[in-house]
């Protein structure tokens, strides 16, 4: 089941365990032409049937800030409520907030894809849980850079809500000089603050 696509989901299991970051990364690559930037009038849900709970859209609405516009059920048992229309810095905690913020500006100005590695907050009732993050960039009605496709998987147990995430790891990969005629416009981001007891690594070249 999903929240905001249209189109019906399939019941079926995924491609392959753990795989569903892949097979939207696959179905992105397909919509491309070239080195351009698909465009979400391309995308039919039924392409991404089985990843659908762990999809998202988001929108780009100010200098590193991003709205969920769409988001499959995943997300609201990550947060205990639907979470359409709260920004993707809901999901993080306060310290790697900076973080995202300056990565998804550089995703959309770059434009470049954007793969995370997640821990989740440690508390009382809380088992570990780990996560893999990928944001890829897509046109808008315009041909602007100003939607981005995601896709999480988690590794453990969501226990107790809301559920939010530290940035263990972050790699930025532009997506070449075709695609960069489409970015959003480049504004200054914050300097990234360190996520405490989380190492952070930062690659913003491939």
């Amino acid at each position: 089941m999903t929240s905001g696509w249209n189109g019906s989901p399939s019941d079926g299991p995924p491609p392959y365990p753990g795989g569903m970051i892949a097979a939207v990364r696959a179905y992105w690559e397909a919509l491309r032409d070239g080195d351009s930037l698909p465009r979400r009038a391309q995308v039919d849900p039924r392409g991404i049937a089985n990843a659908l709970e762990n999809t998202f859209l988001i929108e780009r609405v100010a200098p590193g800030i991003a709205r969920f516009r769409i988001a499959g059920l995943l997300y609201n048992d990550l947060m205990g409520m639907d979470i359409r229309g709260m920004p993707l810095s809901c999901l993080f905690l306060g310290p790697a907030r900076d973080s995202l913020q300056t990565d998804l500006e550089h995703l959309f100005s770059t434009p470049a894809a954007l793969s995370l590695t997640l821990v989740a907050e440690r508390r009382l009732g809380r088992l570990p849980l780990r996560a893999r993050l990928q944001i890829l960039p897509m046109l808008d009605r315009s041909d602007a850079c100003t939607l981005a496709l995601g896709c999480i998987e988690t590794l453990g147990e969501i226990g107790r809500v809301p559920c939010r995430f530290g940035i263990a790891e972050a790699r930025l990969t532009p997506l070449g000089a075709a695609a960069a005629s489409n970015a959003a416009p480049i504004a200054a981001p914050r300097p990234p603050r360190a996520v405490a007891g989380v190492p952070h690594l930062r690659l913003v070249k491939a």
